[in-house]
């Protein structure tokens, strides 16, 4: 293939993400923060590694995106060494980061100023759906931008759908974690219950996960959240980042979140507990934590 695509940020999602653009076939260079893992991503795969952000945008048709936060994006986009520095007009920047939607939009008119189209396109699927390749993509943009980073997007994604226009894909996310964060919550309390009672774990989600009950969730973490393990995927301190966006969103657009509220605050007391990098199935030792009181 001859398109070149640039990927800043090289984290636990980034990092396979940029990996599969290179397995498809992609010219990708690579930057991070930290030099040593863009050095050590190429030599794993078939790229190259810059020591700038502009340097790894440069000659690029779509640069990719997944750093942590506002401002972290706001570093990697703007200034002398930020990607627009370094693009050519008509090309596209794809933000896999979540985000605000304020963001979003003020990336996009930014980009818009150099003739450079914007998509904000999170990211849904955690760690395991980055290396295998199966994401969910939510984007917002125009149709036309979108057509052209989909099939690019493919390489590392199952699933890929536009919302809107630009900040469309961060709304989408902030439902997602909205959604996430209840569902988690109430598995924590089933599964609590479930020892309470001296039922056997294993045969209770055998059984109601064939029901109206199952979730991803229970497929996937059950198992390790009856173990009291909490080190498999998305981390309470991103979620907590994620849920403050919903709720800051919340209070622009007047949706009523008490849920999600009381769940941002139940985080806080994993984070208290010392469990900001636990995953996110961790509301159970919360909970066991209370018990023991």
């Amino acid at each position: 293939m001859s398109m070149k695509v640039a990927f800043i940020g090289l984290g636990v999602m980034g990092y396979p993400m940029a990996g599969h653009l290179a397995k498809a076939g992609y010219s990708v260079c690579v930057y991070n923060r930290t030099q040593a893992k863009a050095q050590t991503w190429t030599a794993e795969h078939s790229g190259s590694f810059a020591p700038t952000p502009r340097e790894a945008a440069n000659n690029a048709d779509i640069v990719f995106m997944c750093v942590g936060n506002d401002d972290d994006l706001r570093s990697v986009v703007y200034g002398d060494d930020g990607v627009l520095a370094g693009m050519l007009p008509h090309t596209v920047l794809v933000d896999h980061t979540t985000t605000s939607a304020e963001v979003a939009r003020e990336v996009a008119e930014k980009a818009a100023l150099q003739n450079i189209d914007f998509i904000d396109a999170p990211v849904s699927g955690g760690q395991a759906g980055a290396e295998n390749g199966v994401l969910t993509v939510m984007a917002g943009g125009s149709e036309a931008v979108f057509a052209k980073v989909q099939p690019v997007m493919a390489a590392f994604s199952r699933f890929s759908q536009l919302l809107g226009g630009v900040g469309s894909g961060q709304l989408c996310k902030m439902v997602n974690q909205i959604c996430i964060a209840g569902v988690v919550q109430g598995l924590a309390e089933g599964l609590h219950f479930a020892k309470q009672a001296g039922l056997d774990g294993e045969k209770v989600i055998e059984t109601i996960s064939k029901g109206a009950a199952g979730s991803w969730q229970m497929e996937n973490r059950y198992k390790t959240m009856w173990a009291g393990e909490y080190e498999f995927g998305f981390a309470v301190d991103w979620m907590r980042k994620d849920l403050g966006i919903a709720l800051d969103e919340a209070k622009n657009n007047g949706a009523t979140l008490p849920m999600t509220a009381t769940v941002d605050q139940y985080y806080a007391d994993v984070q208290a507990l010392g469990g900001g990098r636990y995953d996110t199935s961790s509301l159970l030792a919360r909970i066991e934590a209370l018990h023991k009181k």
